[in-house]
């Protein structure tokens, strides 16, 4: 039998391709009909491999498999690339989505993910292991989840400032 970690449901490594993917909100609804209630399911999941790319997906379906295939293929399709220094964050970021802001910065190595569940799963699908990360406002998890995709949206690249500022990557970084 296989070691299992407290979390196994919520984590699958999509063997193929190589990403991690993260459950971060399963959630049902019902609609009264006439014979009684129907169900529907909405998955929000993250996806990443690890390197610095990461996506999120949002997916309905009347089956809880089907509406997490569904938001694992949106966020593959969604991919973005989140820069990554020694495994932190290149600078301080905010990102805001609604009423949801979700502000984080770099942490020193060994720190780990000091994060809420949602900015967690982004995080590690992401390959970043030190941050500090702190969600203000509305705490629904998918506008927390885009507010983050905000704040990685806003980081700057390093060889893209070294390219504005007229200077040599080796003078920025040191």
């Amino acid at each position: 039998m296989e070691n299992r970690t407290r979390d196994r449901d919520r984590d699958r490594d999509g063997s193929r391709d190589n990403f991690v993917e993260k459950l971060v909100k399963l959630n049902r609804t019902a609609k009264v009909v006439k014979g009684g209630r129907r169900f529907s399911f909405s998955a929000l999941t993250v996806v990443g491999d690890r390197r610095g790319n990461v996506g999120y997906g949002f997916g309905k379906a009347n089956d809880v498999s089907e509406a997490i295939r569904k938001s694992i293929d949106r966020a593959k399709r969604n991919m973005v690339k989140l820069p990554v220094k020694n495994g932190t964050l290149p600078h301080d970021v905010v990102g805001e989505y609604k009423a949801t802001r979700v502000v984080l910065k770099p942490a020193v190595s060994g720190s780990g993910i000091i994060a809420g569940g949602a900015v967690r799963a982004v995080m590690e699908a992401g390959g970043v292991t030190d941050v500090l990360a702190k969600s203000l406002g509305a705490r629904t998890s998918v506008n927390v989840v885009r507010a983050v995709f905000e704040g990685i949206a806003g980081i700057m690249d390093a060889r893209t400032v070294a390219r504005n500022r007229g200077k040599a990557l080796k003078d920025m970084w040191g």
